[in-house]
């Protein structure tokens, strides 16, 4: 599994929507990257703190974070200054 250094998660970033509410498909250029989604690893450091943990969903700033590709499935890691808000 992948294991963020520093003071950083990894993120499932939410689906994105592929329809507009009235029924148009959006062209890939259009779509905006989510931001939310659920914390997958958790570094060290912030697992000793108890600040977030595996399975929280969470708010992040837009543009945050490096996407990384880990097993097949495409992560955001981010630093926990980027995340603002847990929800739920």
């Amino acid at each position: 599994m992948l294991q963020p250094l520093g003071k950083r998660v990894a993120v499932k970033v939410a689906a994105k929507e592929e329809k507009t509410a009235g029924g148009l498909v959006l062209p890939s250029a259009a779509k905006e990257q989510q931001q939310y989604g659920e914390i997958v690893a958790v570094s060290r450091e912030l697992k000793e703190s108890g600040e977030v943990k595996i399975g929280d969903q969470v708010v992040f700033e837009q543009y945050a974070g490096a996407q990384v590709k880990h097993n097949g499935e495409e992560l955001l890691v981010i630093a926990i200054d980027h995340v603002i808000a847990v929800l739920g």
